[in-house]
């Protein structure tokens, strides 16, 4: 069914609202319905979350969303139902600053035990920052395409069409749009003059520093904001894109031709480099598969999907995909590896495991002006100048010495 763009918008707002605060929600529900729901009547008590969302954090007049969602329990065939959302939703009507209260004391920050006790573990002193910026609404994050115009250029454009902006602080491509509409309506969107991106992910590329006629491998490529920042600071470059779903890499191309760029596309796995040839790259991004704990404000349903026995296999396939990937690197090539996690075992652990695997492989401290110095590498922390969580180390491999091949 195609939803027109205020009901999409609509949609949007209540899905993310109900995961971004679903800690809170579901203490309210649970203090208004004594008896729990059965497993099979899930779809009811998400009818109650999305109700009391609406009812708290939207304009929505309360009768009309009593009643909307009283109609509702009749098109989910739970017809039983409708006495249940009634009352509860009256109950809560009545006695909402109350319960309001007793939901941020019982669920501060709306994130599962397991994540505020990793992020207090991991960042103590920044613990309350941390968690309250992944409650926040993340800023629509735009980098310019300067194969085509500028940052300054955008700016006065979207200025002309009554659009406010601000400069990344140390993006030099990156911009932040002020209320901003959908992405799609921006002028110059359809002409490839800029894409989507935050400021904590636009550092990828530029730590690259792609050169002229280097060969440049994009590990884990999907869906290509980082592939196409490569071709836009340096097009001269060999840029292979690397992917393990075929429909991810669809999106890598759509991307590519939208802002007018060329790269060859491989549809692999990283893990299991069937597909080299044995011609090795100048440059590595990594950008590995991690929790994505970073970049919750974006995607608050990740604390719904998200499971703590999930952290310990994906170390092991950060560590699996540094050490494979590794002998595709020339002697003296570079490789940068990233995630969007906040977590050490993903990050700072990970590459210090690797680097004592590897005597070839030494880090090159990060002199940045960004982020936190790590035992290895620099960690964004989600907040910190409005960005999302990110990390990043840089690893060298040695030349060989003279007298050894």
């Amino acid at each position: 069914m195609q939803l027109e763009a205020r009901e999409a918008s609509l949609l949007q707002e209540l899905v993310f609202g109900v995961c971004r605060n679903y800690g809170k929600l579901d203490v309210i529900v649970g203090e208004l319905v004594k008896k729990p729901l059965r497993n099979k009547d899930t779809d009811v008590r998400s009818l109650l979350w999305l109700a009391v969302y609406e009812i708290a954090f939207m304009s929505t007049p309360d009768y009309a969303v009593t009643s909307s969602y009283v109609d509702l329990t009749v098109k989910i065939k739970k017809n039983w139902a409708k006495g249940l959302v009634n009352a509860t939703l009256r109950n809560f009507l009545r006695r909402h600053d109350e319960l309001l209260q007793i939901a941020a004391d019982k669920c501060q920050y709306s994130l599962p035990d397991w994540i505020e006790q990793r992020i207090t573990k991991d960042w103590p002193d920044q613990a309350s920052q941390v968690m309250t910026a992944l409650n926040t609404r993340a800023p629509l994050t735009l980098r310019a395409n300067t194969q085509r115009t500028t940052r300054e250029q955008l700016q006065a454009l979207f200025s002309k069409h009554g659009l406010e902006s601000e400069e990344c602080e140390y993006a030099s491509e990156g911009f932040r749009l002020i209320d901003a509409p959908p992405v799609t309506s921006l002028p110059g969107f359809g002409d490839g003059d800029f894409s989507v991106q935050d400021q904590a992910a636009q550092f990828a590329a530029t730590l690259v520093q792609p050169m002229p006629g280097e060969l440049v491998l994009d590990a884990c490529a999907a869906p290509g904001g980082k592939t196409c920042h490569l071709l836009e600071l340096e097009p001269g470059i060999d840029l292979h894109c690397l992917d393990n779903d075929q429909m991810r890499l669809e999106r890598v191309q759509q991307n590519l031709d939208r802002l007018k760029l060329t790269a060859k596309l491989i549809c692999a796995d990283a893990n299991t480099p069937d597909w080299w040839h044995g011609v090795q790259y100048d440059a590595i991004l990594l950008d590995a598969p991690c929790s994505a704990l970073g970049v919750l404000r974006r995607h608050p349903d990740i604390r719904l999907l998200r499971r703590e026995s999930d952290i310990r296999a994906l170390s092991r396939q950060q560590l699996s995909l540094l050490q494979t990937l590794w002998p595709l690197l020339k002697p003296g090539g570079r490789l940068i590896y990233a995630t969007c996690s906040v977590l050490k075992q993903e990050n700072e652990a990970c590459v210090s495991k690797f680097l004592v695997s590897q005597p070839e492989a030494s880090e090159e401290v990060l002199n940045v002006p960004w982020g936190i110095a790590a035992s290895c590498g620099r960690q964004i922390l989600p907040g910190d100048f409005q960005s999302d969580g990110f990390y990043y180390a840089k690893l060298n491999k040695r030349l060989k010495s003279a007298g050894h091949g």
